[in-house]
């Protein structure tokens, strides 16, 4: 009887304690959603939206913080396009913004609708950075001729 009695303190003891186990499982209870939450977004930046296989894919080295990147997955396509060439026409020249968002439109024609007002916004891009003479010398027919026209209503 002695042993039974004994046997039941100790068992309310460790519950009432809370052992090592017990500390591991609230912690993963708290760090695992975290973990799960990040990784799946990060695995959303790895799909190519664009729909042109030759498009390269944004890497998780590209995006500064988790919020951005869900941020982003929350924007319409055109948008998500339009800041990429707006990027891209930074980073390189708008000759290669026009060219990839030429691409983007002939691989995902509904994205046409959207053309003219990201090829203005890309011709008001040029004129920032390059001046209105050198951003007029990438014009080309995207569009309908919209990136002259957002060269031009920049420039005045």
């Amino acid at each position: 009887m002695k042993h039974s009695a004994n046997h039941s303190t100790t068992q309310r003891t460790r519950r009432g304690r809370g052992g090592p186990a017990r500390r591991i499982g609230r912690s993963l209870a708290l760090v695992l959603p975290v973990v799960m939450v990040l990784s799946g977004t990060l695995a959303v930046t790895r799909v190519n939206w664009s729909g042109d296989p030759s498009d390269s894919v944004l890497t998780a080295s590209d995006v500064s913080t988790a919020h951005q990147v869900a941020h982003n997955a929350a924007k319409a396509p055109q948008d998500v396009l339009r800041d990429r060439l707006l990027t891209e026409l930074q980073e390189k020249d708008p000759g290669v913004a026009l060219t990839h968002l030429q691409e983007a439109v002939n691989g995902k024609p509904s994205l046409a609708k959207h053309c003219a007002s990201i090829a203005r916004a890309l011709g008001r891009a040029a004129v920032r950075a390059y001046g209105p003479s050198r951003a007029q010398s990438y014009a080309r027919p995207v569009c309908d001729t919209a990136f002259a026209s957002g060269v031009l209503t920049a420039s005045s």
